[in-house]
């Protein structure tokens, strides 16, 4: 066996802790949400993350590269830190960690349709029938979602859903913002610089909307291990993955994701793990990866591999 081989096993492990921790977050916004509100959990997440990474960013002898570009990483902050947080935060209120989690894989797709949109990137035929399984996986699990529900809960049900979507689009936006406007930024300056600024701004809005019922010390773990470990940790271990295994493997992790948001929803919160959401699931897996040239990529991988 050659030295690459542990190497890369240990990074494969990697991706799935990260998956882990990914997956965490979704359970607990649910169990922060509602005593925080979305403003104020949102702010407080984005702010924790900035105080943890900055430091880091520090430490690395990278924020020279922050500041020529303050402008247009404050917009990523926007787009993919504190206004997607604010939704989510909102949106797992009404729906279970797994299916928020199943949602938010469709951000792949996002970034394929802006994509084509904004930077003209070229759509062919394999990842057009993406984009329709993954929409239509999308379609499928709200539909599944609002049937049985009226009233009221039928419209809070809807927002949380299309807040989901909503902060879905916005990480498509910024992905193609970030490729237009940072190319050649380091990662981590853009993580670190992000979240910071984002956090600054979510100052105010966050002690506006603060609680007026203090929260519980559980609420409040909940809310530290979600800014701290899964986003400042998980940043860093992202960034990692992606200098170690390539973004193409390093992205890989979107479908891991809704897994372990479904088994710790089940397991901490008792939520069932229904057949809609297996079935729009794994549609929409599928679409993301034919999207994402996954299938693509294995197939030429085969073709390469020698016979034995």
């Amino acid at each position: 066996m050659t030295a690459a081989a542990p190497k890369s096993s240990a990074l494969y492990a990697q991706l799935v802790l990260l998956a882990a921790i990914w997956g965490g977050s979704f359970l607990f916004m649910r169990m922060g949400g509602g005593e925080f509100g979305p403003v104020a959990l949102a702010g407080l997440r984005v702010i924790g993350a900035g105080l943890l990474l900055w430091p880091l960013l520090m430490l690395r002898g990278q924020t020279r590269h922050v500041w020529p570009h303050a402008g247009h990483i404050l917009v990523v902050g926007l787009l993919n830190s504190a206004l997607p947080f604010l939704c989510y935060a909102y949106a797992t209120r009404h729906i279970t960690a797994g299916a928020s989690a199943i949602f938010n894989a469709s951000t792949p797709l996002w970034s394929a349709v802006i994509a084509w949109l904004w930077l003209g990137d070229r759509l062919g035929r394999t990842r057009v029938l993406g984009l329709a399984l993954g929409f239509g996986g999308v379609v499928a699990l709200a539909g599944s979602r609002a049937s049985g529900a009226s009233g009221s809960a039928l419209s809070e049900l809807l927002l949380a859903v299309l807040a989901c979507l909503a902060a879905t689009m916005m990480y498509g936006v910024a992905a193609n913002y970030a490729k237009r406007h940072l190319a050649g930024v380091p990662s981590m300056a853009v993580a670190a610089g992000s979240n910071a600024f984002a956090g600054l701004l979510m100052v105010g809005p966050t002690i506006w909307f603060w609680p007026a019922q203090p929260p519980s010390a559980g609420a409040w773990v909940a809310m530290a291990l979600l800014a701290l470990v899964c986003t400042g940790v998980a940043y860093v271990l992202y960034y990692h993955l992606i200098q170690n295994l390539g973004p193409s493997n390093a992205s890989s992790v979107t479908f891991l994701v809704p897994l372990f948001a479904a088994l710790w929803g089940w397991v901490v919160l008792s939520e069932p793990v229904t057949l809609d959401m297996i079935a729009a699931g794994s549609v929409i897996f599928a679409g993301t990866a034919l999207v994402m040239g996954l299938a693509e990529r294995l197939l030429a991988r085969r073709r390469a591999a020698p016979l034995l």
